[in-house]
């Protein structure tokens, strides 16, 4: 009797895992038959008119500027400079990985979709809408949609700079700011803006470099050779950044270097 009494949970568990591998199937195949799974083919063919291959050569050009999204975002928008900036200021509070390289792209990027949320509603409205609904043609829709861009750049540009590159560039003087080349505009708008980022970035950095200052000179005073400033400061110098709504300041500052 004892020994029935134990085997009889084994035949239980037996009997339950006999059931569902029997049940299985029938499920997975009612699964299918409700949820169907997209099935997802890219084939290559041999063009067979003209159009073929025009469409073949839009479909790789497409692939390509996907690609280059992410370049193009850095190039074209205030992404370059506001990277540049935060990671001054992490250097300047010296907390080595706090905020994280992670985090710090993820706030240039989204203040980068804050400033720019105009410049790509006006491209929607003004070259994607109407390319869609079959209005433009492509190039139309390409010199509407990089329009406010370029506004943006131009304003952002110094005069020094872009003069450099049509130097360089050996091409001629242009009468109106939509005669410069995208070539020209773009290589001159990063310089500019490496340059405006390490202006702020050093002008981030003075505060925090006086208070490093101040600890060095006072553990000298005391004789504490051996115990690093970075150490003392760095207590001192969160506090003040958090006091003073630092992140705030820096936001609003940055937000409208671009007005």
């Amino acid at each position: 009797m004892k020994t029935r009494f134990f085997l009889r949970p084994w035949l239980w568990v037996g009997l339950i895992l006999s059931l569902a591998l029997f049940a299985l199937p029938a499920l997975a195949q009612t699964q299918a038959q409700t949820i169907p799974i997209p099935r997802i083919t890219l084939g290559v063919d041999q063009a067979r008119s003209p159009q073929d291959m025009v469409f073949s050569v839009q479909l790789l050009l497409l692939f390509t500027v996907l690609a280059l999204a992410p370049t193009i975002l850095v190039m074209m928008t205030p992404f370059t400079r506001i990277v540049i900036v935060l990671g001054f200021l992490r250097q300047a509070l010296g907390t080595q990985q706090a905020p994280p390289n992670q985090v710090l792209v993820g706030i240039a990027l989204f203040m980068t979709f804050f400033i720019t949320a105009p410049m790509f509603d006006e491209a929607n409205k003004q070259a994607l809408q109407p390319f869609l609904a079959k209005k433009i043609t492509q190039e139309q829709a390409f010199d509407r949609g990089i329009k406010p861009f370029r506004a943006f750049m131009m304003r952002q540009v110094r005069q020094p700079d872009l003069e450099l590159y049509l130097k360089m560039s050996k091409t001629p003087l242009p009468r109106r700011p939509d005669d410069v080349p995208n070539h020209v505009l773009l290589p001159a708008f990063v310089t500019s803006e490496l340059k405006t980022a390490f202006i702020i970035g050093f002008l981030v950095y003075i505060p925090f470099l006086v208070i490093d200052m101040v600890v060095a000179s006072t553990l000298m005073s005391m004789g504490m050779m051996m115990l690093p400033p970075t150490v003392i400061s760095l207590p001192f110098k969160l506090v003040l950044f958090v006091l003073i709504d630092g992140w705030n300041i820096l936001s609003q500052a940055l937000v409208g270097s671009f007005g």
